[in-house]
């Protein structure tokens, strides 16, 4: 087994180095494991650029859509995560205390003493062992580490969506409350919204609608292929609502899933696209100030607004069972693979400022 493993480093925003760290050594309630791919995350891009150096300072080694190898297991590690060496694995992004409030009640990926001191992709190299991100050969699985075992069947291309399809059956199912007979829109088509849209489908919902702008036209063709009964360009219509309405025979939505970008206007136009007493959930990142928005449409409709993020052991169970179904051409989502060596394009690809066409990247453990 090697002794040393390269991880890119990102040093200071918007630089990333390769750099060499020894293998740690591991006790009998941790392990480490080889890295086989690491999906990017949107999440990476404000990490990449510093907007989120409160939380995750650098010196770090980013990617936490992680599909790794057992290489070394302790005795009881193995035993707790039900694993051995060789064994297949994802991991959670999470490494939460266990004991807080919110451990406690099932809400570890909003952990109180886990803060971003133990996140996989958030960790500062300042933290021991250091390797706590996936850009990198080799990965570190703390005591607390949430490990899942993969399918030796699941392709490496596209195995990293085990992130994405949980999130997305956590966000629709559970928190949106889509089931059979349901009526959905999902605003904004990148991963996260394709991945709800195929929840939608595997839900029973009636109606599927997914929004997307002119540029989206491929990504938007995928979701009718995983079932959408509809897609709207929102670029190509004065009226959103109004093509909503149409499509629902004037019912709306029961469910609007907003998983967009830099679009703090999305609740407003979520309000508006909602029937009454139906639900919101947002998940997408704003950035921004939603100004002009009408908040007498909250309680004028009796909606439900729901703030989500991450997902639990349960959805990435589910996820990964419908990874392995094979019942969806998801490989048709893993449109960028990069090396070791190109994490910066990797990110800046995702942030939109890289290749275009993107709608899922992933980073491989080798150099160009």
């Amino acid at each position: 087994m090697a002794k040393k493993t390269l991880a890119a480093v990102l040093v200071e925003p918007r630089r990333i180095e390769l750099r060499e760290f020894p293998l740690p050594a591991i006790d009998e309630n941790s392990g480490l494991a080889r890295i086989e791919i690491t999906g990017v995350c949107g999440a990476d891009w404000p990490i990449y650029t510093g907007d989120l150096a409160k939380f995750a300072p650098p010196p770090l080694i980013p990617g936490h859509e992680i599909v790794a190898r057992i290489e070394r297991i302790g005795a009881r590690a193995a035993a707790r995560w039900g694993v051995s060496e060789g064994d297949r694995i994802v991991m959670e992004e999470y490494a939460p205390c266990g004991h807080c409030d919110y451990c406690l009640s099932g809400r570890y990926y909003i952990c109180s003493g886990m803060k971003m001191e133990k996140m996989y992709g958030f960790t500062s190299l300042d933290v021991v062992p250091g390797l706590w991100g996936g850009y990198s050969e080799y990965v570190y699985l703390d005591p607390q580490a949430l490990v899942h075992k993969i399918a030796e069947s699941v392709p490496t291309a596209i195995a990293p969506f085990f992130v994405p399809l949980a999130n997305g059956i956590r966000w629709t199912q559970l928190e949106g409350g889509v089931g059979i007979g349901s009526t959905v829109v999902i605003q904004g088509p990148g991963g996260q919204g394709l991945a709800c849209a195929i929840a939608a489908v595997e839900a029973g919902a009636r109606n599927v609608i997914v929004t997307g702008r002119a540029r989206d036209a491929a990504r938007l063709a995928l979701a009718r292929e995983f079932g959408a009964h509809h897609t709207i360009d929102v670029d190509a219509v004065d009226d959103v609502v109004g093509r909503v309405r149409e499509l629902t025979d004037g019912r709306l939505a029961d469910t609007v899933i907003n998983v967009t970008a830099y679009f703090p206007g999305a609740l407003q136009q979520a309000a508006h696209i909602a029937t009454i007493g139906g639900t919101i959930v947002m998940a997408g990142e704003a950035h921004g100030l939603a100004a002009n928005f009408e908040p007498d449409l909250l309680f004028m409709k009796e909606l439900t607004v729901k703030g989500v993020r991450g997902r639990t052991s349960r959805e990435i169970k589910k996820g990964l069972a419908l990874l392995e179904s094979g019942k969806y051409p998801l490989h048709k989502l893993a449109t960028h693979h990069f090396n070791l060596d190109q994490v910066a394009p990797a990110i800046e690809t995702v942030g939109g400022h890289g290749d275009p066409g993107a709608i899922h990247v992933s980073v491989l453990p080798q150099l160009s």
